[in-house]
């Protein structure tokens, strides 16, 4: 991979992982609810699961949606029902002080997430075509480590803006607002890509 492409890349994953979107949304309610120790997992779990995805689709897993086309809508709604159901959980997260009720995701739960999440789809397609248009290995190695690496500093950024807000909110009626809205930003986040 060429220097300039390197860079592009670089540019474009920095931009899509910092932007918001359903992982940022609910590693900042984790880091909101639980801290940075706790959510660790479920950010790790984005961040090489994310990779994972990249390098997969990359070798041929968006070739299925050119044979079968009829599964793109199926997987597009599936992908929407599986949010709202996310939204669901982190809005009815009882609030409590001690953030005993809330569960953030496992790592293997947010590896998989990446596979339903329409943000995750567009950016992967994306960056395998326009970055590795030659399709070889090493160029889908390089991306995938480019969106590890970077999406490092961008799930650690968005777990910090959740714990920061956590100081405001010390009252149970507060956190129960502030679940309610990022499960509401959870949904709005995927109807760009949904419509």
């Amino acid at each position: 991979m060429l220097f300039e492409q390197l860079y592009a890349l670089a540019l474009f994953a920095f931009i899509s992982t910092f932007t918001p979107g359903p992982n940022n949304m609910m590693l900042m309610a984790s880091g909101a609810n639980v801290g940075f120790v706790r959510t660790l997992p479920h950010m790790l779990g984005v961040t090489f699961g994310f990779g994972a995805m990249v390098f997969l689709v990359g070798i041929g897993v968006s070739g299925i949606f050119h044979a079968f086309p009829l599964l793109h809508p199926i997987l597009k709604w599936l992908c929407l029902a599986y949010l709202i159901y996310l939204a669901v959980k982190i809005a009815t997260s009882r609030p409590n002080i001690s953030s005993d009720s809330y569960q953030p995701m496992t790592f293997l739960s947010a590896a998989l997430f990446q596979w339903v999440n329409p943000k995750g789809w567009s950016m992967a397609l994306t960056a395998v075509s326009l970055y590795n248009p030659s399709a070889s290995i090493q160029g889908l190695i390089w991306t995938a480590m480019v969106f590890i690496i970077i999406n490092i500093p961008s799930g650690t950024t968005w777990v910090f803006a959740g714990k920061q807000i956590s100081t405001l909110l010390r009252k149970p009626a507060h956190i129960l607002w502030f679940n309610y809205t990022m499960a509401f930003l959870l949904v709005a986040s995927t109807l760009p890509m949904m419509l």
